[in-house]
Parts: C-alpha cells; structure tokens; sequence
C-alpha cells in the first residue's frame, strides 16, 4: 500500500527545500543581472541565442533563473552581477513601511518572503534594509527564528479575513496574497471549518492543527539529535 504524501514546507530565511514544491518554484523566479564576462553555451539558457553553443557576451543584460544565478555568483571571479527586483528597492520598502496591506504581492511577486530572503546570498550594498524589511533573524545553535515585518504588518488581516468567511467565496481574499499567506489563510479556513463542524456535532473530537502537530515533532528530532 502506498504511503500518503505529505506537502514538504519551504525551507528558512537563505536556506531552500529542495524537498519543497514551493521552493522549487520560487528558483525558477528571475533576477535582472549582467554578464561581467562571456558565459559560454548558455545563451540559449538565458534566452540570448537559439544555437546551444552559442556564448553570452561579457556585458549583456540578462534575466537569471535566481538557482542559475546562485551558481554563477562568485565575487572573486565576477562571472555575474545582480540588480535588486523593482519590489525589493527603496520606493517599495518605504510603501511597505507606511502600509504593508495595501500591496498586491501575488502580483508583484507570489514568493516575495522567501525570494527576498534569497537576495541575501548576493552581494548588494542595500542588503541591510531589504533584510530589515523582509526580516529579523534571531540565531540559536541549532534553529533559526525569523520575524518577517512585513508580514506581522498583514498578518491579523489575513487572520481576520480566514476566520470571518464561512462557506463563502475566497478568491477575492486570496488575490493579493503572497504563497506563504495564502497558506496561512487556508490553515486558518481550515481551523474555522473543523470547529464548525464540532460545534454541530459533525466531529467527535477537536485535534491539534498540523501545524502545531510537525512543529513537535521537528523539537523532538533536535532533541534527539
């Protein structure tokens, strides 16, 4: 008998599961970038030629798959550069500062936490406020706490509108929501309609959330360890 399959989470702050559907997405995100030197036999890859032995010249613009790009950054070698997404510069931090809610991030970027996160393994003078922006990491020995601003911003929105849409549409909820919050928006539907169902008798029990389920079970594995 086959196994269930379990959805893999997305790996934390620069960090990827490649275990992870949604991190396999998100690599597949690109970065505006520029060709220091001549990149042999990927223009086709980049979208500069159609013959595979074709090379990019030294100076050309590029838009770089983010995992191609993590392994053609090198910054003694100087094989590439690369520029900062439009949503991660100044203008957007200083819209996401005064009033996160109001951005679309599905349109401007559905895995915006955790490709801005990605931007940290480059190097970029703006580094320090996009990680500020995006994050606050607090390390221990063994486990990585991070406090996502933005998202503290939109969380009790987010919250609010899972738990107050009861059997109804929630397409329109959901619209502007990045990956990471659709996900907790459908945890927190998912909470309301189990308690529903309890509350009428149409569920023995209350079970602890899945969430709550794999976060002990992660503990018991690093105390093991």
């Amino acid at each position: 008998m086959a196994e269930a399959y379990f959805p893999v989470g997305p790996g934390l702050g620069m960090e990827e599961n490649f275990l992870s559907l949604d991190d396999i997405l998100m690599s597949q995100e690109k970065l505006p970038g520029r060709a220091e030197s001549a990149l042999p036999r990927l223009a086709v890859l980049l979208g500069q030629g159609s013959g595979s032995a074709e090379s990019v010249p030294e100076g050309s613009k590029l838009e770089i798959p983010l995992w191609l790009a993590k392994g053609l950054h090198d910054s003694k070698r100087r094989i590439i550069s690369v520029e900062l997404p439009k949503i991660y510069k100044e203008a957007w931090r200083t819209v996401f500062s005064a009033d996160a809610n109001v951005v679309d991030l599905h349109k401007m970027g559905p895995y915006y936490y955790g490709f801005g996160s990605q931007l940290l393994n480059f190097e970029n003078p703006e580094n320090p406020e996009i990680a500020q922006t995006i994050l606050q990491a607090s390390i221990r020995t063994s486990d990585c706490v991070c406090f996502l601003q933005t998202f503290i911003a939109r969380f009790r929105r987010i919250m609010d509108s899972s738990q107050n849409a009861y059997n109804e549409d929630t397409s329109a909820l959901v619209a502007r929501l990045d990956e990471l919050e659709r996900a907790l928006f459908q945890v927190g539907q998912k909470g309301l309609n189990d308690f529903q169902c309890w509350e009428k008798g149409q569920a023995s029990q209350i079970t602890a959330s899945s969430l709550v389920q794999n976060y002990g079970k992660r503990k018991l594995t690093e105390v093991d360890g």
